[in-house]
């Protein structure tokens, strides 16, 4: 084995986000890029020589190029075997399984979640340590830290790995196993929910269609819905991944999956319909005509969660983001059981499942899991639906009007304005924080302020403090706006407004979410100076 070292200059502008560095395929394309990231992330976490690690992506455009390159500097650092998905596909949460499963030392995964793919879209990389979840803040910084000081980085000079067929190849001294990038999640998901009664229930003619977006999660949404749950062949749409996604943008909302929208509103719309997104770690639940809110899926599935299987045991507790709505508290006060709020980012979320303080956790943007993985899963939310209405044999509709008729509903939306210049976007947030002394006690319309702050978490498990997690405007009445600016972009600012409204009233639980939240919805507007801030009058995307 000949081993290269290549010199470099470092790149200032590679500090990892919400969930890992991402870019335009451009900037990971640019010499030396990919690498001095990569080789950053071995540097920081010190692998013992011999250690075993999973790399995989969401098959977006230069995912299996970026994978014959980390193939090489995982020989060249010393590594003994990597596990790698046919074809280069691993789902988020697929990798977050395998990781466990085989106690490999972590994995390295290859996606920008539900950003847009091809030649001009975007790219990421993060790095998942040994429990299968995101690496925590303190290595991220880390690795931050080292990619602004790296001199040089090591690959070792081999033929490129032919990924499309299982089975174990030789690159220098280390094995490269190429697996089944289904087999292991679908055995997993099989242990976890009632697959008879779901199939009694597909055979008796349930109709269903699941939008895999052209993302990841076609092949693993065809084994399992189609093959081992006997889902007609058509039930998945949109089924193979392609590096571009067709050229659509694999975000599951009502906005970015109108194919599937449009089904579900249809004339002969199924009784149940789901999307999941690039990576497949998020979720968007559909009733015949009828949407289901991320936030209200969490407590729903909580409230549910003993139908299942591997839940029927019942829940150590639950967690969600702060924007998440607190549908899920008063399920969880219900079960007598905690609820922890946390900022946005599953790892904070990885830290209380290790600890076993909770069980199931999710964030109003799409995304719902449990300690099963490390990671949100999408196709589990949609097994776990499934499962609740197998048991149940109500429609969707129905389940979550009888929730909302026992908890109350949290009316919430989420209002994102996209790409907005990042300067107009602190500009605005500056604002906001400068308004906070003055706001308590003011009125503005029905609502009273009563609290605002900026958000910040103590960690219960490691003390960690993370501040700056958002803006919280809480109402005498318990409403909220919660403003903050998301990291999961590549460029500009998207500033996400946060609405939400308790309605106990079960006759007003019909209500169209954005006209039951429209002065609220103005309100927001108004503190912020959204418009003369930044010139936008409507949202890009309303959830």
């Amino acid at each position: 084995m000949s081993i290269k070292t290549v010199a470099t200059t470092p790149f200032t502008d590679q500090k990892p986000g919400t969930s890992g560095l991402r870019k335009k395929v451009t900037a990971f394309q640019a010499a030396h890029y990919l690498e001095n990231f990569v080789q950053a992330i071995f540097d920081t976490i010190d692998a013992p020589a011999g250690s075993t690690l999973v790399l995989g992506g969401d098959g977006r455009y230069y995912n299996r190029e970026a994978i014959q390159v980390i193939l090489k500097m995982a020989a060249a650092n010393g590594f003994g075997k990597v596990l790698v998905g046919q074809g280069g596909i691993l789902s988020t949460p697929a990798a977050s399984a395998v990781i466990r499963k085989y106690a490999t030392y972590g994995g390295i995964i290859l996606s920008a979640s539900h950003n847009p793919g091809g030649p001009d879209g975007d790219f990421g990389i993060k790095y998942n340590t040994a429990n299968g979840g995101p690496a925590p803040e303190k290595i991220t910084e880390a690795i931050y830290a080292r990619s602004k000081e790296l001199t040089s980085y090591k690959l070792i000079e081999a033929p490129d790995v032919a990924l499309d067929q299982p089975g174990v190849f030789t690159m220098g001294e280390m094995k490269v196993e190429v697996i089944d990038p289904v087999a292991d999640y679908a055995e997993l998901m099989e242990s976890l929910f009632d697959f008879a009664a779901i199939r009694t229930m597909l055979s008796g003619g349930f109709r269903l269609c699941f939008d895999a977006m052209h993302a990841v999660t076609g092949p693993y949404a065809r084994e399992i819905l189609e093959k081992r749950l006997g889902a007609p062949a058509d039930s998945v749409i949109n089924g193979v991944p392609l590096t571009d996604f067709g050229g659509g943008h694999p975000d599951p909302n009502l906005t970015y999956a109108p194919e599937l929208v449009a089904i579900m509103y249809g004339a002969e719309a199924p009784d149940f319909g789901a999307a999941s997104d690039g990576d497949g770690d998020r979720n968007m639940i559909l009733g015949r005509r009828f949407f289901v809110n991320p936030s209200d899926s969490l407590a729903i599935i909580a409230a549910n969660a003993a139908l299942a299987p591997g839940y029927a045991a019942g829940l150590a507790g639950v967690a969600r983001s702060m924007p998440t709505s607190a549908a899920a508290d008063l399920v969880a006060a219900k079960l007598g059981i905690p609820c922890y709020e946390t900022p946005t980012g599953w790892k904070f979320f990885g830290n209380l499942m290790d600890a076993g303080k909770v069980t199931l956790c999710g964030e109003e943007s799409f995304g719902t899991g449990s300690s099963h993985v490390r990671e949100k899963d999408g196709l589990w939310a949609v097994l776990f639906w499934l499962n609740i209405l197998a048991s149940r044999r109500q429609s969707v509709e129905d389940i979550v009007l009888r929730h909302w008729a026992e908890y109350g509903r949290n009316v919430y939306s989420r209002h994102d304005h996209e790409g907005l210049p990042s300067a107009a976007a602190n500009a605005l947030m500056d604002h906001l924080k400068d308004r906070f002394a003055k706001l308590p006690g003011q009125r503005f319309g029905s609502y009273q302020v009563k609290f605002c702050d900026d958000f910040s978490y103590t960690d219960p498990i490691d003390g960690s403090l993370s501040t700056g997690q958002g803006l919280r405007i809480g109402f005498e009445d318990g409403s909220r706006i919660v403003y903050r600016l998301s990291g999961t972009g590549t460029e500009g600012a998207t500033l996400r407004i946060y609405l939400e409204a308790f309605e106990p009233d079960s006759a007003r639980h019909g209500e169209d979410a954005q006209q039951a939240l429209a002065e609220l919805i103005g309100i927001a507007n108004e503190l912020s100076e959204l418009k003369q801030r930044t010139g936008r009058d409507k949202p890009t995307v309303i959830t």
